[in-house]
């Protein structure tokens, strides 16, 4: 056999050992992980439920989800363990700002608007605005007036049953 029908082989097997070894290693950094876990700390399951660590057991690890309420979980099933600063984020939604003295953006644009000065126009503001709309005597002789115009046009058939 020659090099050449060896080559694709070669590569094949070279391609499974690097994935076996990128999975093996992301493996150990989740068991490493999920031995990092102490009481106290704030953990995400896999299924997605955030709570603290109470016990850590050989296998298990018993999980503080709220007042009074307790849950055993196998060790494989915690997903991440969160930093106190992310956990308080998600659950308690405490946002830690590094640049506290930084200015305050407002969420509406009405505080940059509004001046120290009292408004000239106050008097303006009591006034009904007009927004195109006609008084109620107006509306119904108009209405009149249009059902009349229709009324005076002749009717077109409609291909019925008169025409024959």
């Amino acid at each position: 056999m020659s090099l050449l029908t060896l080559l694709p082989f070669i590569v094949l097997i070279g391609a499974m050992f690097l994935m076996t070894r990128s999975a093996k290693k992301k493996q150990q950094q989740a068991a490493d992980m999920r031995n990092q876990m102490q009481p106290g700390s704030g953990v995400r399951t896999i299924g997605g439920m955030y709570a603290t660590v109470k016990e850590v057991g050989e296998d298990t690890v018993l999980l503080d989800a709220g007042p009074g309420v307790e849950l055993l979980f196998a060790k494989n099933s915690i997903g991440a363990v969160l930093t106190d600063d992310e956990y308080n984020r998600i659950v308690h939604g405490v946002e830690h700002d590094l640049k506290s003295d930084a200015d305050i953006v407002p969420d509406d644009a009405s505080s940059l608007t509004e001046t120290d000065e009292p408004a000239a126009d106050a008097d303006q503001d009591d006034k009904p605005v007009d927004l195109g709309k006609k008084d109620a005597d107006e509306e119904t002789s108009d209405d009149v007036a249009a059902e009349a115009k229709t009324d005076a046009e002749p009717k077109k058939s409609d291909g019925g049953s008169e025409a024959k």
